[in-house]
């Protein structure tokens, strides 16, 4: 059976709830964050020398890397469900989005709340351009919703599943207020009122609020 090691707070949802959606059977293994450092705990250093989550373990194949993962869940265990083929007529926004999330939207989370962490000056010239950067990802994921319900159009993808942890959990990590993007918060209702979502997310980490607002 495919095992999803999971670490509480982290990209390893995308996982969970990726075996929800496709209703494929998986051991779930919770993690916890160290108490004071928040990093991995040694059980993870333990299956991957990166010791960061998500890993999977099916059979006698280890894999970490959440785009990996999904990917190949999606082709080995999932009969290609959730992702765009080269014959769909949004076959290259599935793929732009799909990418869009590790390429842009978690990097530019991540900068931020390493710069707001150092406590820099409000005017200091770096952090203005990396708030700047995220204010246009952002943007650009709010005009891409105005008339698609998904990220690669109508339907929903794993394009969605690897994006919506940047826009909720990670802002646990760095708060980034929402309000101004009313496009982005239709659609995360939308993804709250999937029974999948709210399955893994019960089962990953039941005891932490959902951040939808």
């Amino acid at each position: 059976m495919l095992t999803i090691h999971h670490l509480g707070k982290s990209q390893s949802e995308r996982i969970v709830w990726l075996c929800e959606e496709l209703n494929i059977p998986y051991e779930l293994k919770i993690h916890d964050r160290d108490s004071v450092t928040m990093l991995s705990p040694p059980a993870l250093k333990e299956l991957h020398s990166l010791g960061a989550a998500p890993v999977i373990c099916d059979g006698d194949l280890v894999l970490a890397e959440s785009a990996a993962i999904v990917e190949y869940i999606i082709n080995i265990h999932g009969e290609g469900r959730l992702a765009l083929g080269p014959d769909h007529e949004n076959y290259a926004d599935y793929l732009y989005w799909f990418h869009f999330s590790n390429g842009n939207l978690q990097p530019v989370f991540g900068r931020n709340m390493m710069l707001n962490r150092a406590n820099l000056a409000s005017d200091n010239a770096i952090l203005l351009s990396t708030q700047g950067r995220l204010v246009k990802v952002l943007t650009l994921l709010n005009d891409r919703l105005e008339n698609n319900a998904y990220l690669a159009g109508q339907e929903f993808t794993a394009a969605d599943i690897m994006s919506v942890f940047s826009l909720t959990t990670m802002r646990y990590f760095f708060h980034w207020d929402l309000s101004p993007y009313g496009n982005i918060l239709k659609y995360l209702k939308r993804i709250s009122d999937r029974p999948a979502y709210q399955m893994a997310m019960r089962k990953g980490d039941p005891t932490m609020p959902l951040l939808f607002t």
